[in-house]
């Protein structure tokens, strides 16, 4: 029994030796965003309660492009994208995104298209935007990355992007 515990750890240093050089730091790193583009599409400005006949209200219909980037030396998924588009630091939006694969050190994009309820709270933000005037906009979002053998982390709530919205007008 005495020989065992010897033979056991040199085994585990062994091992500990052939440990890839790569893991020796943080083992995960999060992955970055970036907005490539957002884009207005629509804006239907209708009374609260709907439309005669039964359409909706006032929905914007929203595109947005985001490039993600993966830092770490191997492949990562991630899924379960849950995020919220704020309008001048107000909640405008609830978005899904797209699950992506992401390649070890390499990027992916995603395009989210989007029709979402207005809010009074933030119509007049919807209307700067459609007007052509700047408006500061973020995206706070987690999700779950596939790390193979390493697990399912979740990351977040965290901003994923945000800067300064302005696009050509689709209203005068």
């Amino acid at each position: 029994m005495s020989r065992l515990l010897p033979l056991s750890v040199l085994a585990a240093l062994a091992l500990t030796a052939c440990a890839p050089a790569q893991l020796a730091g943080p083992v995960v790193q999060v992955p970055t965003f970036e907005a490539r583009s957002m884009h207005l599409s629509s804006l239907t400005l209708a009374p609260a309660g709907g439309l005669p006949g039964g359409g909706q209200g006032a929905a914007a219909g929203l595109e947005l492009t985001v490039q993600m980037y993966n830092p770490n030396p191997f492949p990562v998924r991630l899924h379960s994208f849950s995020a919220d588009l704020f309008l001048t630091g107000q909640r405008a939006a609830a978005l899904i995104l797209p699950d992506v694969a992401l390649p070890a050190r390499g990027t992916a994009t995603q395009t989210v298209q989007a029709s979402v309820p207005v809010n009074l709270n933030v119509a007049a933000e919807w209307l700067k935007v459609a007007r052509g005037q700047a408006v500061p906009y973020r995206v706070d979002g987690s999700f779950t990355a596939d790390l193979g053998a390493l697990g399912q982390p979740t990351f977040g709530p965290l901003t994923l992007v945000q800067g300064q919205w302005r696009q050509a007008p689709v209203l005068p």
